[in-house]
């Protein structure tokens, strides 16, 4: 398994190159903000999350009216059956 980079870097350094430490996490670097010697947080990318149905999403917004509850002409029904 290949072993994947590592920068350290302080806070005040990570302020000034977000930019730069960003490019380099989502390229898949590690990327450590250390507080002194001590490292205190990991930058690490976001996977995209999929897009998920929420149940009663379109609550409220369609609208029906008498005909959408009235039987279905036989030449319809027929249509259907096919």
């Amino acid at each position: 398994m290949a072993q994947r980079a590592r920068t350290t870097t302080s806070i005040h350094a990570a302020k000034t190159n977000l930019s730069r430490l960003i490019e380099r996490a989502t390229a898949g670097e590690d990327v450590i903000i250390a507080k002194g010697q001590t490292p205190v947080v990991r930058l690490v990318p976001i996977k995209p999350r999929k897009a998920s149905r929420r149940f009663g999403a379109m609550r409220g917004r369609a609208k029906t009216t008498r005909a959408f509850f009235e039987p279905l002409a036989p030449d319809e029904i027929a249509a259907w059956e096919k």
